[in-house]
């Protein structure tokens, strides 16, 4: 449950960041920026709950990972949150400003849509390589235990991703000359993901024991990756924006589901033999467990019918009226 409350969130505010980063990458004008963040504009804020509600589970259900990974990873889950703060702030702020005053809350925007995605890559890339951990799962980390080659590919493969499935968004719903600027950008970062995915997975091949302790499961959901990636570029090239969408969100929900996979039955990965810390030492009660599962299973319907209600109701393309004529 866990696993798939993070791949709602990458999967809904995935494209959220990759609309954020577009705001000074991808726009040629104010009147386009407007177009892009009136895109996510109704839904950015709930999108943000996804987040908030596996922390939730994971502080209920399994309290000694949650005390483990916010305790040892606590400086980059700061700056994380730093980002979304500044995300929240910018989108409020920029509303009220006039135009002129609007440039400082677009690079807040912009600079907390990219930090968010490449901080949770270096995150997740440290928790698989593992992080020397004491018998008590204490974490005694040095910066290039965080830092290092394999953590910063892991941090731009996924910030490029959500950049991709953000233009895929924009595509989808915008009109007029953002919608196609979008769709070049995507045809050319395509080839550029295909490059990061291959150099992801030879550093996983080295660098974890994906491949020893789950080698079927972890080549498929690679395989399962790659074809994803595919659809979504063969989708951006012939115009099926709903296909590219839904096909590039996937990718993301297959790398939450590759990270679950190769950690277990693991919940972190200790770099000091016989330190991994597993679910069954991780876990709350089995009664807080059942009570969790009833709770959830009850609940996620419900939720996933209104967010997909919400984007229903708007789904009609934007059109600013002060964007710039059609560009090819």
């Amino acid at each position: 449950m866990i696993g798939v409350l993070f791949s709602g969130f990458f999967f809904f505010e995935g494209f959220d960041f990759g609309v954020g980063m577009s705001v000074r990458t991808l726009a040629h004008d104010e009147g386009e920026r407007d177009q892009i963040v009136e895109t996510i504009g109704p839904v950015w804020d709930g999108n943000e709950v996804w987040l908030l509600t596996a922390g939730g589970a994971m502080f209920a259900s399994f309290p000694y990972w949650y005390a483990s990974l916010f305790s040892g990873f606590y400086l980059i889950l700061f700056i994380i949150l730093f980002g979304l703060i500044i995300r929240g702030v910018s989108f409020e702020f920029r509303s009220h400003m006039p135009k002129e005053r609007k440039q400082l809350w677009n690079w807040t925007l912009t600079i907390g849509s990219f930090i968010v995605p490449f901080f949770f890559g270096v995150l997740f890339i440290s928790m698989v390589q593992g992080m020397p951990m004491d018998a008590d799962h204490n974490m005694m980390a040095t910066f290039t235990d965080y830092i290092n080659l394999y953590s910063i590919v892991g941090g731009v493969a996924l910030t490029l991703l959500c950049y991709l499935h953000g233009l895929n968004y924009i595509a989808l719903r915008t009109e007029g000359a953002i919608r196609y600027r979008a769709k070049n950008y995507a045809k050319f970062l395509y080839g550029v993901l295909y490059v990061g995915l291959v150099i992801f997975a030879i550093l996983m091949y080295f660098k974890t024991d994906f491949f020893q302790n789950n080698f079927a499961v972890t080549l498929a959901l690679l395989a399962v990756i790659v074809l994803l990636t595919v659809i979504a570029n063969v989708s951006v090239f012939r115009d099926k924006e709903l296909i590219a969408l839904i096909a590039s969100g996937f990718t993301l929900i297959a790398l939450v589901a590759l990270l679950f996979s190769g950690l277990f039955p693991r919940v972190l990965i200790s770099s000091i033999p016989g330190n991994d810390l597993l679910i069954e030492n991780a876990s709350s009660s089995p009664y807080t467990l059942k009570i969790m599962s009833y709770i959830s299973l009850t609940i996620l319907p419900f939720v996933l019918a209104y967010t997909a209600w919400t984007y229903y109701i708007f789904r009609k393309r934007i059109k600013h009226p002060h964007a710039v004529g059609v560009e090819q």
